[in-house]
């Protein structure tokens, strides 16, 4: 995905550049401070302190941040602040960024929608290990030259989330599915009005629009084909739910929120798990010891003739603990989703109203915080790993946290793909190992790896 992906959301409605937020003014009585510029990043609190207050546009927000603080307001005081905020929504909001009933029904049915077409069980495993040998299929078609692994991974994780939305899977040349790899790739979510300003964000408005056209023409396809005794995918779940709330006029399954969840769905499903793998070959490219290990342990564990399956993954904890350091060290979205909270609360002496207050938990700065990781600036998966070599968890990561619909597969597919990449093959950069910066090349609200290819050397 380009700079403009889901990875950088970041279309503020303030003046200055893309991801900065400038402000006037200093804060309403009780409130936190405000600084007076920033993007979004893990040294934050450092400057500003563990919360304080920023403005997108006219709206005031709220930022949290560190391990303990966000532990303090989403865990320990999760009640009062499980409100969805709002200034990300869109006029029919999905499962992602909605708010109120109409998100926690619309969340319900698709968690139990998506369970009954297997995520989080083996059939969904099954379809990712099939996946995974449909991409090391197409990285063999490199011929150990140079590319750019973006494309073929954003192709991988799509596939799954097809198979969920639309019941089948599409060949990486597939015409259709080319067209829906475009407009995902092209696409970020948005503050609502900003379809109302001029300037070239129009443009990503208009490919939002023409994905909402996308899932709309499988709609009316599903519903020309319907069987209510044998629903194929999701879509056809979500219309017989439509059909038994037909008479109801409060209903909030309609045909215009069908389409935002299925959005929804690709957002969080597709480029957050591809920019992923795409960051952690950078960071393997830069870190040629930690690859090394990588092959020695999945060779001694899987071998090279079968392919990996969930089970491994407890008897390969160096693997584990690179997958969460990766995770860690990339960001790939610093920013969790907005909430509000559910009532007047006073948190660190500061008051944080019920109504027209959103508040931004910064997970960046949980898992860069000092005191929960020894080298938090830098790539270390010994993070994750205790004395002895085993895989140890820590708290502060909060990896997903934001999209926690899809945690299971999402963590399904990171341990899948990038074992089957590296049982596959090696990795050798086009550069000096020693330049290549592993560094993102956009820190805003978003975080991505700096453009770069690779060549993969059969094994």
């Amino acid at each position: 995905m380009e700079a403009s992906g889901v990875l950088s959301i970041a279309l503020v409605l303030g003046v200055g550049g893309l991801g900065e937020l400038k402000f006037g003014g200093g804060s309403k009585a009780g409130m936190p401070p405000p600084p007076r510029t920033l993007s979004f990043s893990p040294q934050l609190s450092e400057t500003y302190g563990e919360i304080f207050t920023v403005h997108l546009g006219s709206r005031p927000c709220v930022v949290l941040c560190g391990y303990r603080l966000l532990k303090e307001a989403l865990i320990d005081h999760a009640e009062e602040f499980s409100g969805r905020g709002d200034f990300l929504d869109t006029p029919a909001p999905g499962i992602v960024y909605g708010n109120g009933e109409r998100w926690r029904q619309l969340r319900r049915f698709a968690i139990v929608t998506l369970k009954s077409f297997g995520m989080g069980k083996r059939g969904a495993e099954e379809r990712v290990r099939e996946e995974a040998q449909h991409l090391i299929q197409q990285l063999y078609q490199t011929h150990g030259q140079p590319f750019d692994p973006t494309f073929l991974l954003s192709c991988a994780g799509s596939n799954i989330i097809c198979w969920l939305v639309f019941g089948e899977r599409f060949e990486y040349g597939d015409e259709r599915f080319l067209a829906l790899m475009g407009l995902i790739n092209l696409l970020f979510i948005f503050p609502n009005i900003m379809r109302f300003v001029p300037g070239p964000h129009q443009r990503i408005y208009a490919n939002y629009l023409r994905l909402a056209e996308f899932v709309g023409e499988r709609v009316r396809r599903n519903r020309q084909t319907l069987d209510p005794q044998n629903p194929r995918d999701f879509i056809d779940c979500f219309l017989l739910k439509m059909q038994q709330e037909k008479g109801n006029p409060d209903t909030h399954f309609t045909e215009d929120t069908l389409s935002k969840t299925t959005v929804n769905l690709f957002f969080a499903g597709t480029e957050t798990v591809s920019s992923t793998l795409k960051y952690g070959l950078r960071i393997l490219l830069r870190h040629p010891e930690v690859e090394a290990r990588l092959h020695e342990e999945i060779d001694r564990v899987i071998g090279r003739h079968r392919s990996p399956c969930m089970e491994d993954r407890s008897r390969m904890p160096y693997v584990d603990a690179v997958i969460h350091e990766i995770q860690r060290f990339a960001d790939i979205v610093p920013m969790g989703v907005p909430h509000t909270t559910t009532r007047d609360i006073q948190l660190r002496g500061y008051a944080i109203p019920k109504v027209g207050m959103n508040v931004i938990p910064l997970l960046c700065t949980s898992q860069f915080d000092p005191s929960r990781f020894a080298n938090p600036q830098t790539f270390d998966p010994g993070h994750f790993l205790d004395e002895n070599g085993r895989f140890k968890r820590n708290d502060a990561f909060m990896a997903f946290s934001r999209v926690c619909l899809g945690e299971g597969l999402a963590v399904m597919e990171l341990f899948i793909f990038l074992t089957s990449i590296l049982q596959h093959f090696q990795l050798k950069a086009e550069e000096d190992q020693a330049t290549i910066d592993i560094t993102p090349e956009s820190s805003g609200l978003g975080n991505i790896p700096r453009p770069y290819r690779l060549s993969l050397i059969p094994r």
